[in-house]
């Protein structure tokens, strides 16, 4: 008999039928028990009233994996509307040993540590998986926003021979008897394939060796990296972004509609077009001295506050930073050499989205490494491509984590990573 998830029970009624899950919680009355059964798709209620079923059930501790075969029966007060009677009930394996948490309970209790601590049984909480199926429609609505606008999925080294942002911190390891480093961007390689493809795409892990130890930040995050060529400047980067940002929400609210409802979100409506305002009128609307050359955590929340105030958006685009704050393949505005074609978005009170338009002509990348006193060198093998013909482009990235965490209200970015990487962390 083939196995029926617990969404597809309501078209099942009056027919026998065969689940399997994990022994969610029991309640043992006196003349008859009530097994809740959860499987990939939700909870399936089953009442035991046959003696020797019981005693079996009794048996059973939550998270043991069993198999029930039983028939379906319409009950308004039970999940979505029906319940299996007259089951049996097999266990898959030994009895489980109970998590040090109850995951029956609409909230874990039990502390962020020891929920990652324990996190192979943690993420099985209704709350913790609903989060990750937001992420995984997350990337879907990327992939299949792109997609549909010509770019070209690509994947990019994770070990490289040299940092991707200069003077960032880097891991580094050793290859075969060479020094290399864990990439902390495909930057330089999305560029480059921007050469052979026009518009790519990629997704895939970043590691940061910067010792954070902040509820926003990850030693090893996931990155949804665009890149796009022939662009006239920035601002058809910005549209670009926009599109997808509306194509991932999208995608959750189609993919992901259940666990939505089960952490009661209102997803975010993405604007037309989301607002902007130059980085020298952020300082001004945050209050910050004029000559402040990045935006604190601080600023980033009051600019959010007033985005919302006053266009009803929880999206803002700040662009123009300053080209001291941005990295050397940054193109500066050319009406304000100082300040750059470059933007950063806030989501709810926090950077989401850093991108902009890049340099694309050879000498301008001499000039640039330069003006900063960096050898050509350790940049050869990217820079050099630039001899050999590159059009004007421009890119983002996303950070997943820091994306889904503003969407569910999360307050710790760890709370929506299956298994974070960062100062502490290394398992499980």
């Amino acid at each position: 008999m083939q196995r029926i998830l617990s969404s597809h029970l309501p078209t099942r009624v009056g027919e026998t039928v065969r689940i399997a899950g994990w022994v969610h919680r029991r309640r043992l009355l006196k003349s008859v028990a009530f097994l809740i059964v959860r499987d990939a798709a939700g909870l399936t209620q089953v009442v035991v009233t046959d003696p020797a079923v019981r005693a079996a059930v009794t048996a059973l501790p939550e998270e043991t994996v069993v198999e029930v075969v039983g028939t379906v029966t319409a009950n308004g007060t039970a999940p979505a509307g029906v319940e299996v009677t007259h089951p049996t009930v097999r266990p898959f394996g030994p009895a489980a040993v109970p998590p040090p948490f109850d995951l029956y309970r609409p909230a874990l209790t039990a502390t962020l540590p020891t929920q990652l601590d324990h996190a192979p049984v943690a993420l099985r909480h209704p709350t913790r998986s609903a989060a990750l199926r937001i992420s995984a429609a997350a990337v879907a609505g990327f992939r299949a926003t792109l997609d549909a606008r010509d770019f070209v999925e690509v994947h990019t080294p994770k070990v490289v021979a040299t940092s991707t942002e200069s003077g960032a911190n880097v891991f580094a390891l050793d290859w075969f008897g060479r020094p290399a480093y864990l990439a902390q961007s495909p930057q330089f390689y999305k560029q480059l394939m921007v050469g052979v493809f026009e518009r790519v795409y990629e997704v895939g892990p970043v590691f940061r060796a910067e010792p954070h130890d902040t509820v926003r930040h990850l030693a090893q995050y996931t990155s949804l990296d665009v890149e796009l060529g022939f662009v006239d400047d920035h601002r058809d980067v910005i549209a670009v972004l926009r599109d997808t940002l509306a194509g991932m929400l999208a995608e959750v609210a189609r993919r992901a509609g259940g666990a939505v409802a089960t952490l009661g979100l209102t997803l975010p409506d993405v604007p037309v077009e989301i607002p902007a305002v130059h980085f020298t009128e952020a300082l001004r609307l945050a209050g910050a001295p004029a000559d402040e050359p990045d935006l604190a955590p601080a600023h980033e929340r009051t600019l959010s506050e007033w985005a919302r105030a006053t266009h009803g958006s929880d999206f803002l685009f700040v662009t123009g930073y300053p080209m001291a704050k941005r990295p050397f393949y940054t193109h500066p505005d050319p009406a304000r050499p100082a300040y750059s074609n470059g933007f950063d978005l806030l989501f709810r009170g926090l950077e989401l989205v850093t991108g902009g338009q890049r340099l694309h002509r050879h000498a301008d990348y001499l000039a640039a490494l330069a003006a900063r006193g960096e050898p050509v060198e350790p940049y050869a093998g990217y820079v050099d491509a630039f001899r050999h013909g590159m059009p004007p482009h421009g890119g983002f990235a996303i950070g997943l984590e820091r994306f889904v965490a503003r969407l569910v209200g999360a307050t710790n970015v760890r709370e929506v990573t299956a298994f974070p990487r960062d100062l502490h962390r290394l398992a499980p």
